[in-house]
């Protein structure tokens, strides 16, 4: 909560408590260029950060991750703040439940971390879109990140709602914001527009005041375009870079101020299909030791990375468009079960080291006073006798951890069963196919159909012309599936079908770009597709509201149909069960499953693809089960094919790192619980 006036107090104890307690009108952060060094309240300081995603986290797990953290011996969280998880629609704004960012606020407060914000406008973090808002994109026209009159009119309106609400934690207003970043890593962007970045200055300015400290921050190429006179400018970058090279190159725009890294990266992101990211702990350990040995402050991106719930992943565009995995464990000193690792505690070690002994000067480079370390002058040794203080106490153990199944599921039908329940406003009509954004279809699916107007008899070639198809499209005739196709993947199948014969494509939009190109990733189908010669026209769009049939319609079983025996195409399956005792966290494995989305009590845990990998388990946080005596309810919505046993198990350790190249199928039977921990295993 914001800072409250001191309660009453006996007057004698009032004056001392006054002297003692740092008040809002002298509290202060500050760059001391004279010194190199930041200052709180007028005391050399320097931060030991951790990067944290409240949008990753479920809410009731924020203080947990947050104590663990400081326990760590951190004494500062950075964050983002993604702007279309708060405005989803233009004007619309969201700070309740998970998006209550000032509750978070308070949570870092309580675990005593101060407070490095960035909230954008754009801010990658491999979430949908870069944090951009979808509804972005209904203006055809529109250039994002730019000085473009309509992106700066909807970042102008934006940010007049979110920055006065963080007005009173600025650490000189008595919070713990003790700096606030412009922009993200602008510099990596292509359009290089100063107009832009004096705009979102002069705007902070305007908002905030000029009390507190504004940032900027670029990998080494990007400090030209990113870095911006009259912001404070710090770098980022990895345990495997040259960290001399890059601070060096560092000071040609922040000359006198202290070292920052603000992403030092302690692991990595995952991409369906390649492997899963790992960064060792010595060469970790080793860097972050190297950057505290020159006083420089450092950021760990990231320290808890979490999990891209619903459809918030992002994408990135490195030759061929490679969407996020659900899961951003990172490979981060806190797992993304929330557990200590390995990795922690050695960082730990380091962050609590005593200072080193005397190093060798540079005599051509300065001060008697100062001491160098690979050619940059050190903090004074007398400011610090550890890199940083760590907190009392042992780190709370891992939390408990659940095993259950295997679980048969049920076929609740066809996807195209519940068209009537999924799209309740019925489709709309266009002669040539609409974006998602043209019918104001943020995220999921569209199901887009049209009628053969003559006979196909023969195998006839179906596609879409200039790779038009954003993300993946399952295809069927008649009901019966046929086949995908995938973005720069798979670009063609090979359809028949009588004249009237109904010829329905589900499009999948897999998370738009979060980096790379940036480009306006628009989703659906973006051309008409093609069947043989002919141009497809006369089309149904139908945006399909599948969370909302799962969570409000599903449970009172509104649907009630016979099932084909052997079913494939998209299909709704699902299943109940109770756990025993208080239960605990849990990862849900599918084997045998290809593609599709999982909701655990209504609850969107995120994409599976089992098939692809190398994500094998989704984890499910233990909030989100009910307790013993009630039951639970798994909904899966598979996209393509089912393993010949309708069967999930939950396991007690993830697998992250099972990249496969073709569909296995495994038993769940009894006897073989042994298979399936040979497999967690291997994935951490």
């Amino acid at each position: 909560m914001a800072p409250k006036k001191p309660l009453c107090l006996p007057s004698l104890l009032l004056p001392i408590l006054t002297l003692l307690l740092p008040q809002a009108g002298t509290r202060s952060f500050v760059v001391d260029r004279d010194n190199g060094r930041f200052l709180l309240d007028g005391v050399p300081f320097r931060y030991v950060s951790g990067s944290l995603h409240y949008f990753r986290v479920p809410r009731v797990l924020w203080a947990d991750r947050l104590f663990k953290m400081r326990m760590s011996g951190l004494n500062a969280v950075q964050f983002y703040v993604p702007w279309n998880y708060h405005e989803p629609e233009p004007g619309v704004y969201n700070f309740n439940g998970s998006r209550d960012l000032i509750a978070f606020l308070n949570e870092a407060t309580i675990a005593n971390l101060l407070v490095i914000l960035r909230p954008g406008p754009y801010i990658c973090a491999e979430w949908e879109m870069g944090g951009l808002p979808a509804w972005l994109l209904r203006k055809r026209t529109i250039h994002l990140r730019t000085s473009d009159p309509d992106f700066l009119a909807a970042v102008d309106s934006w940010f007049k709602v979110l920055l006065p609400k963080i007005y009173p934690w600025l650490y000189h207003n008595g919070g713990n914001i003790i700096s606030i970043q412009v922009e993200n890593e602008y510099g990596s962007y292509r359009a290089c527009d100063f107009n832009y970045m004096q705009h979102l200055a002069g705007l902070f300015r305007a908002l905030l005041g000029d009390k507190i400290l504004l940032f900027t921050t670029d990998g080494p190429e990007g400090l030209r375009c990113g870095s911006l006179q009259g912001l404070f400018t710090t770098v980022d970058f990895g345990p495997a870079d040259n960290m001399t090279r890059i601070f060096t190159l560092l000071r040609k725009y922040e000359p006198n101020g202290p070292l920052v890294n603000s992403e030092y990266y302690t692991g990595w992101l995952d991409y369906w299909g390649q492997n899963h990211s790992t960064r060792s702990i010595p060469t970790v350990t080793k860097g972050l030791e190297n950057m505290l040995k020159l006083g420089a402050s450092v950021n760990m991106y990231m320290f808890h990375g979490g999990t891209n719930f619903g459809y918030w992943n992002g994408a990135d565009e490195k030759g061929r468009f490679i969407p996020i995995t659900t899961s951003y464990d990172y490979d981060a000193p806190i797992s993304e079960a929330g557990d200590p690792t390995p990795k922690l505690f050695a960082l730990r070690n380091v962050i609590s080291k005593a200072f080193p002994g005397p190093q060798v000067k540079n005599s051509a480079q300065g001060s008697p006073n100062r001491d160098y370390l690979y050619g940059f002058p050190m903090v004074p040794k007398r400011i610090w006798a550890q890199f940083q203080e760590i907190p009392l106490g042992p780190l709370p153990p891992p939390s408990p951890k659940m095993m259950l199944g295997p679980l048969t599921l049920h076929l609740d039908g066809d996807l195209l069963a519940f068209l009537d329940f999924l799209c309740p406003q019925g489709p709309i009509h266009s002669i040539l196919p609409l974006t998602f954004e043209a019918v104001k279809q943020d995220h999921g699916f569209m199901l887009y159909r049209t009628y053969l107007t003559y006979t196909i008899s023969e195998p006839t070639q179906f596609w879409v012309p200039n790779n038009g198809v954003h993300d993946r499209a399952y295809v069927m005739v008649d009901g019966v599936f046929q086949g995908v196709l995938e973005r720069n993947m798979k670009y063609k199948l090979f359809l028949m079908g009588k004249l009237g014969a109904k010829l329905d494509v589900l499009l999948e939009n897999m998370g738009r770009l979060s980096f790379g190109s940036n480009s306006s990733d628009y989703k659906g189908l973006l051309e008409p597709p093609i069947l043989g010669q002919t141009i497809l026209t006369h089309w149904l769009m139908f945006p399909l509201k599948v969370d909302k049939l799962v969570k409000w319609w599903f449970p009172f079983q509104l649907l009630k149909r016979s099932h084909p025996e052997t079913p494939s195409g998209p299909a709704f399956y699902s299943a109940t069960f109770p756990i025993s005792g208080s239960g605990g966290d849990t990862f849900l494995f599918l084997p045998g499953w290809t593609k599709g989305q999982v909701w655990i009590n209504g609850f969107n845990l995120g994409r599976y693809w089992t098939k692809r990998g190398p994500q094998q388990t989704l984890y499910v946080p233990r909030p989100l089960l009910f307790p013993s005596g009630a039951l639970n309810k798994i909904t899966l919505l598979e996209l393509e094919n089912v393993p010949p046993q309708l069967q999930v198990q939950f396991l007690d350790r993830p697998i992250l790192n099972c990249t496969l190249h073709k569909t296995y199928i495994y038993s769940l039977s009894a006897g073989v619980q042994g298979t399936s921990e040979q497999w967690a295993l291997k994935g951490r």
